[in-house]
């Protein structure tokens, strides 16, 4: 896989039939290895180990209902509560990160009304903070420790 720009972690990756799995901390079980998820257990590992994000308030592959539509948030980061509070959205290290790509994570905000927004595609990553009071948002220099949230 791809070297990305986040740090290096020892990850458990096995091969079944020719294909590979990496195994997955939060859903407990191995997954199948696509350039995605590449990234996506690059980040949590990131979260936790960089960022200082509590291993237990993270959840991937988030189910939501968004108009009638089931639909799956990658990464859903909650608050000491239990409510969201961040939403990630991964995209594989080859897609561009664009308008469209912000506008998918806002539509799951939707429904999650969280604090913080991040997209990455493991080479760039961008976090924004929203303000309801004033219907804005404010895209920050990095991705706060989870104490700064």
């Amino acid at each position: 896989m791809q070297p990305l720009n986040l740090p290096k972690f020892e990850c458990k990756i096995k091969t079944i039939d020719e294909k590979s799995f990496i195994f997955d901390n939060q859903r407990k079980k191995y997954i199948a290895l696509t350039p995605e998820e590449w990234v996506r257990q690059h980040f949590v590992n990131f979260l936790i180990n960089n960022k200082k994000y509590p291993y237990g308030l993270i959840g991937n592959e988030v189910g939501l209902n968004l108009n009638g539509m089931k639909k799956r948030s990658d990464t859903v980061v909650y608050d000491k509560e239990g409510k969201p509070l961040v939403i990630v959205e991964y995209k594989a290290p080859s897609i561009k990160i664009t308008q469209e790509v912000f506008n998918q994570i806002v539509r799951y905000n939707m429904v999650l009304r969280v604090k913080y927004l991040i997209v990455s595609n493991g080479i760039n990553h961008y976090c924004c903070s929203i303000d309801y009071n004033t219907n804005s948002y404010t895209f920050l220099k990095d991705i706060p420790y989870y104490d700064e949230l």
